[in-house]
């Protein structure tokens, strides 16, 4: 599918761009050859007479001669050194020809000259201009153009290929994501299931007695419990994904929420051996969604719970900085390296693949970022020798 895009985007950009170097070109060309053509044609008027006002020897009438036909059926040649008019019989062909086709102006292609027919009551005139040198410049222009098209050409290939690229980068990597986040699921859906049928039928296999039963019961029950969890943040990353957060946003005093997200931690943390520390600057409000930003600090706090030494002080501060709001979190334990600190914000990732038997799936840390980011801020990990912090930054 991304090729075909590519490709598609590719084909677009290079037909627009050459329809528009085409015509450039041909409105240069077409530009050009009626400049030379006006300058020569302005020239046979001067020549003929037809513009008296112009005083001395018109510009460009140096390749001009006239032919002055006389009612006797005699005529005059006047012209520069340049032109052999001695001979009657060659000039008096041209006549012939100037006069057979029967327009007022037009060329003789042959004799690689233009003329004009000037009447004058009984006189009439015929000025000539040699167009040799306009028709060489009108073929150097005509091979310039081809040589610029089709360089032109292969330079939009080389860009349209490019853009293209660079264009549907977004959309491959949504798309790569997509995918990935496909498979994850479905290979952290797949365990429980099979851990489920599993049970279901050997509790249907009268080999079995009833404490045996009631195992395999336990066990559907725990499964059934893993994937509902699994289910819900599955659910919460794609409303994070669809923008749901920026939909509900309205002013809301941050430091409140904040304090009401701690209290139902502190049991937790109390039953894990954990002692949870808070240190909340009061008054800081912001615009948001309250629902998703009390999840970034419950998510965090869980989090804290989880993957902190055992015994340890996990500290929530929430302070102003500058003109944002700095929530930060950290917990004892092992200091992640950074390619870890990294990692941690992509879905389904875990340091430690065992989390699984502790309801972590990795989606965490990926829907606090998404809340975080489309509330304008960032988050972000950094490690110390005794543990590690996350810092939220959000505008206020």
């Amino acid at each position: 599918m991304i090729r075909q895009l590519r490709f598609k985007l590719t084909a677009i950009t290079m037909v627009l761009l050459t329809v528009l170097l085409a015509l450039i070109l041909f409105f240069a060309n077409q530009s050009t050859r009626q400049s030379l053509r006006s300058a020569s044609m302005e020239a046979l008027e001067a020549v003929g007479s037809l513009n008296p006002h112009r005083p001395g020897r018109p510009m460009g009438a140096s390749n001009c001669f006239v032919l002055e036909l006389k009612p006797d059926g005699t005529f005059i040649a006047m012209g520069p050194d340049s032109y052999d008019l001695d001979s009657s019989e060659n000039l008096l062909e041209l006549l012939n020809e100037a006069a057979a086709t029967g327009n007022a102006t037009g060329e003789l292609s042959d004799r690689q000259l233009r003329y004009l027919r000037i009447e004058n009551g009984p006189t009439l005139k015929y000025a000539f201009s040699d167009i040799s040198a306009e028709i060489q410049a009108i073929s150097r222009l005509n091979v310039a153009s081809i040589l610029i098209f089709a360089l032109g050409i292969l330079i939009f290939l080389l860009v349209s290929v490019l853009l293209s690229r660079w264009a549907v980068r977004p959309v491959e990597q949504a798309w790569n994501q997509q995918r990935q986040f496909v498979a994850d699921a479905s290979h952290e859906l797949k365990t429980p299931l099979t851990v489920i049928l599993t049970n279901a039928e050997l509790l249907g296999d009268p080999a079995y007695d009833a404490e045996s039963k009631q195992s395999f019961s336990a066990n559907i029950l725990t499964m059934s419990q893993q994937m509902r969890s699994l289910v819900e943040e599955l659910l919460d990353q794609a409303r994070v994904d669809n923008g749901t957060a920026k939909a509900e946003r309205q002013s809301l005093d941050f430091s409140k929420l904040a304090e009401e997200a701690v209290l139902p931690f502190e049991p937790v943390y109390f039953e894990a051996g954990r002692n949870l520390v808070s240190q909340i600057s009061p008054g800081i409000h912001l615009t948001g969604s309250e629902k998703h930003l009390r999840q970034v600090v419950e998510i965090l706090l869980d989090n804290g719970c989880k993957y902190s030494t055992a015994g340890g002080t996990i500290l929530l501060r929430l302070d102003r900085h500058g003109k944002n709001a700095l929530l930060s979190v950290t917990t004892p334990g092992q200091p992640l390296t950074e390619q870890q600190r990294t990692d941690i914000f992509k879905r389904f990732y875990r340091v430690d693949a065992a989390r699984t038997r502790t309801g972590s799936y990795g989606l965490g840390l990926s829907i606090a970022q998404g809340i975080v980011e489309q509330h304008g801020g960032k988050i972000w990990a950094q490690s110390q020798e005794t543990g590690n912090t996350f810092f939220v930054l959000l505008p206020v």
